[in-house]
């Protein structure tokens, strides 16, 4: 039996709305239990408050650890976004524009940190021996590291449209390998870039298993990590839990709104040029 290509379409269709749905439901009981009072918010119903109040928010912006846990989330955030970019842009152009069995090699391990998972054990061992335990450095590291092979796999696609005539005249004309990645193949790489920050920076902020193994200071939690400040063993103020989260995830909503008409140009450049 064969299946039309409006029944297909419809089912696609339908299917987006279901998955839409059970994204959306948990991020809506989260904001609007977030104007809820401490005995409404901890009924967890999909309903609004019945006198919507914004003492939950008044509440997260008081706290000292709300701001430290902000502070440390953008640190190791950019940072990391940073070092990823970077590093991504020159093994691309590397890989890209170096020919032998080296640079197939250096990419196919790098694309095998896609595929291969993290193994955390090994990791705490190996940041104690080396003392970056419980450091910016570390969790920035680690981040680094984990992001990387993705954006390596984006920019290295994005590479193969951008002719070599470009390095021929540049050279030509008595630019050096640095002048010419810095000035000609960055800008080339805007967009790949701006599809790598967006999930970067999304994996990084929102990350809560590394830091909760990987920082064991509360002074240097992130802004995820610090959620555990409102949460106790006899009392909780679902409120204000919820107000926070709300207040953590909004950088990264903002980040999104403002630069998500790239991701698909980002993910599918490359995607016909081979």
């Amino acid at each position: 039996m064969t299946i039309s290509r409006k029944t297909y379409s419809l089912f696609l269709y339908l299917l987006c709305i279901a998955l839409s749905v059970v994204i959306l439901v948990p991020f809506a009981m989260m904001l609007v239990n977030s104007f809820k009072d401490m005995r409404e918010s901890a009924l967890f119903r999909l309903t609004l408050p019945e006198a919507p109040t914004l003492e939950n928010y008044v509440n997260v912006l008081s706290k000292s650890y709300f701001w430290r846990g902000l502070r440390n989330s953008l640190i190791i955030t950019s940072i990391a976004t940073f070092l990823v970019n970077a590093s991504a842009a020159m093994a691309a152009f590397v890989i890209q524009r170096k020919q032998g069995k080296m640079g197939n090699w250096l990419y196919f391990a790098l694309f095998g940190g896609i595929i291969v998972p993290v193994s955390i054990i090994p990791t705490i061992q190996l940041m104690m021996q080396t003392r970056i335990h419980n450091t910016y450095l570390g969790i920035i590291l680690f981040y680094t590291a984990i992001n990387l092979p993705f954006s390596v796999f984006l920019l290295t696609g994005f590479m193969k449209t951008v002719p070599r005539e470009i390095d021929e005249a540049a050279l030509i004309e008595g630019c050096s390998y640095p002048k010419m990645f810095l000035l000609l193949i960055v800008p080339l790489l805007r967009t790949p870039l701006v599809t790598s920050t967006i999930v970067t920076v999304t994996n990084v902020w929102n990350d809560f298993q590394a830091p909760f193994y990987l920082i064991s200071d509360s002074k240097k939690w992130p802004i995820v990590i610090s959620i555990y400040n409102f949460v106790s063993q006899y009392y909780t103020n679902w409120g204000t839990v919820f107000a926070f989260m709300m207040m953590a995830v909004l950088p990264v909503l903002i980040v999104y709104a403002l630069l998500q008409k790239h991701i698909i140009a980002g993910l599918t450049s490359g995607a016909v040029k081979g």
